[in-house]
């Protein structure tokens, strides 16, 4: 993201020369968080061949979607944009028909887009393997045309996402951020969300080959890089790793174990598992936190309103993980690891409950802290419901919606205070559906649904006219409208607290 989510990864700043301070001894598992992130920034120095400092960002708007075509391995590339007035998807499929009449696909078996006439037989081709393959699983979204202004569009949407999803997963599992500049990496926690969705909607292959990849890359610590260039080589710009991922990559391999008992077992899962919940219960504090570290936003923690603890963008993922990894240690027999992380799950709950909840669940646990999106990291799907941190949710929904109907991803943002973030939109949707606030579910999804691209895919940002304001699709945003249309039919499983 470019002002929010991810500033730092688009250029390189000097390191600020602040006041001397007084310093004190890190806690044991600050100590044990900075050895291991420290091997694992070493090892991405040693993996990552070329320059490693990101481009210079490119415009604003970089595109209205991506073209596909038929044919293994499924390849995505821009359209561009000179071509996108009175240009449409094929129904079902990621082919463009363009103002002409012809279509822009991708031939199978190579890596560049064409033009061709609508009757080539590679346009068949193309509209049959896409439809073939949304047809494997459940694409979620109908039943709404009663009760929502845009209900009858959902399907249309979630397909969309799907078949994004699908273009933005590389062969090997890398499944990246967006095509464009400095999104064109993957993000542990956006791939978790990516995995989520494609087993939400029973495409299992996709959900295992995205999970196989954060196994494959995952440092023998259990840490994570912070991203990964999409040959798997992490990105070694300097950034340390950002433990919010493990809590992310920890839940989606336990709803992807949930959700899928019958699709066959995933030898990586349980090794990977092991390793990330073994990191996260050995660097909670003497108060029962994480260290600070940085979050979805990818700003640096000492930023934060209190730089000495995690933020609430931490503090859920990493509980959500760690009860998840308990819950997946009962499935595999591992009775001790069910034990140990249930029992560091305890703890930070105890933290949670102490910390954050006398100030009514803000971003950083002070009086007068800011509200965030992170709020709902507390909330289901992601934890089981409770009063007070609906309140909350409610409270933060309220503060940082903007004029145009979205919303900002927190109270007194920083960067363009007139332009909202889909993904944040999209967790508020997500949190309403799961939680039977179907009005409210609907109303975001509404909005989603009328800020697409002219071509139907979902934008990290709109501007305050209503316009598309960054890259699109974006797979994170994607992920969720999935899994919020999905939890409008089915509940979605929450991992146990206890």
């Amino acid at each position: 993201m470019a002002d929010g989510r991810r500033p730092a990864p688009y250029r390189i700043r000097p390191a600020p020369q602040a006041a001397p301070r007084r310093t004190y001894p890190a806690p044991r598992g600050v100590r044990r968080f900075r050895r291991a992130a420290a091997l694992l920034v070493a090892a991405g120095l040693v993996a990552t061949t070329g320059s490693t400092i990101p481009a210079r960002p490119g415009p604003g708007w970089a595109g209205p979607g991506l073209v596909g075509g038929s044919g293994w391995p499924v390849i995505g590339v821009p359209l561009p944009v000179s071509e996108a007035k009175g240009a449409t998807y094929l129904e079902g499929s990621s082919a463009v028909r363009l103002a002409d009449g012809r279509v822009r696909l991708v031939p199978s078996g190579s890596e560049t887009s064409v033009i061709v006439p609508p009757d080539d037989p590679e346009v068949a081709a193309a509209v049959r393997s896409d439809r073939a393959w949304l047809a494997d699983g459940a694409v979620p979204g109908d039943g709404w045309n009663e009760r929502s202004r845009y209900g009858d569009q959902y399907r249309d949407m979630a397909s969309r996402a799907l078949l994004d999803l699908r273009l933005l997963t590389r062969p090997n599992g890398a499944s990246l951020a967006s095509w464009y500049g400095q999104w064109r990496y993957c993000w542990p926690r956006d791939s978790a969300f990516a995995a989520a969705a494609f087993t939400v909607t029973g495409h299992m292959p996709e959900a295992r080959r995205v999970l196989r990849f954060l196994a494959d890359v995952q440092h023998e610590n259990g840490l994570w890089a912070a991203r990964y260039n999409p040959d798997g080589t992490a990105v070694a710009d300097g950034r340390d790793p950002q433990l919010d991922s493990l809590g992310w990559v920890l839940w989606a391999s336990w709803f992807y174990r949930v959700q899928s008992p019958d699709n066959g077992e995933l030898p990586e899962l349980w090794p990977m598992v092991q390793r990330a919940a073994d990191q996260l219960a050995h660097s909670l504090d003497a108060e029962g936190l994480p260290p600070a570290s940085s979050d979805y936003w990818e700003r640096d923690h000492d930023r934060e309103q209190d730089p000495r603890r995690p933020t609430l963008g931490v503090v859920g993922p990493v509980l959500a993980g760690l009860r998840a990894a308990a819950a997946l240690a009962d499935g595999y027999g591992g009775r001790a690891k069910a034990t140990q992380w249930r029992a560091a799950a305890k703890r930070l709950t105890a933290a949670l409950n102490r910390q954050f909840a006398p100030y009514g669940y803000p971003r950083s646990p002070v009086r007068g802290g800011l509200m965030d999106t992170s709020v709902t990291f507390v909330a289901p799907p992601f934890a089981p419901p409770d009063p007070r941190v609906a309140a909350a949710v409610e409270n933060a929904g309220f503060r940082q919606e903007l004029p145009n109907g979205g919303v900002l991803p927190g109270e007194r943002w920083g960067g363009n205070k007139l332009v909202a973030w889909t993904p944040e939109t999209a967790l508020f949707a997500l949190n309403a559906a799961s939680t039977g606030r179907v009005d409210s579910a609907l109303g975001r999804l509404d909005w989603l649904t009328a800020h697409r691209t002219s071509l139907g895919a979902l934008p990290e940002k709109v501007g305050e006219r209503g316009a598309p304001a960054s890259v699109a699709p974006l797979g994170w945003t994607a992920s969720l409208v999935v899994l919020s249309l999905s939890a409008l039919k089915h509940p979605l499983p929450v991992p146990p607290a206890g």
